[in-house]
């Protein structure tokens, strides 16, 4: 859709140009960390490290997801990351493609929160995995419920 290109590209802009943005959060890949429907305030980054929530770009907009590692290949860094319930590693990027980082959330409730920069464990990944599992099955039987 055009206009949505219109707007990811505003967005693009506005964080080369300095400006921090608040940007609805949609799906369940950082679960528990930030939920679906809360916002985010993504501010620009010249230096991301392990453990902080990024924004990467892609041609459908943003991806945000925690940067895990960061390696170098050939001379050049490469910024590796992960959802907090994601069973993979992301593909890596390039600094270019960097965005910005997560540097609070604003929940449902309107409650503003700074944003854990840490590494999270194996486990925790399973553990939300399988929160986010449940929370996708109670919506479903609820919605089925509510069709009968």
């Amino acid at each position: 859709m055009k206009s949505n290109r219109i707007i990811k590209e505003l967005g693009f802009s506005l964080l080369d140009e300095g400006k921090t943005l608040r940007i609805r959060a949609d799906g369940y890949s950082m679960f528990p960390s930030i939920k679906a429907g809360s916002f985010i305030y993504v501010e620009p980054v010249t230096n991301p490290h392990p453990g902080e929530i990024i924004a990467w770009k892609r041609e459908t907009g943003f991806v945000v997801h925690r940067l895990v590692r960061i390696i170098n290949k050939d001379g050049q860094l490469h910024y590796i990351t992960r959802g907090d319930s994601c069973a993979n590693e992301d593909k890596p990027v390039l600094k270019d493609d960097i965005a910005g980082r997560v540097i609070s959330i604003e929940t449902i409730t309107g409650k503003r929160e700074t944003i854990k920069n840490i590494l999270i464990s194996k486990f925790d990944y399973i553990y939300n995995r399988f929160l986010v599992w449940l929370i996708i099955r109670f919506k479903r039987v609820l919605y089925h419920l509510h069709l009968s």
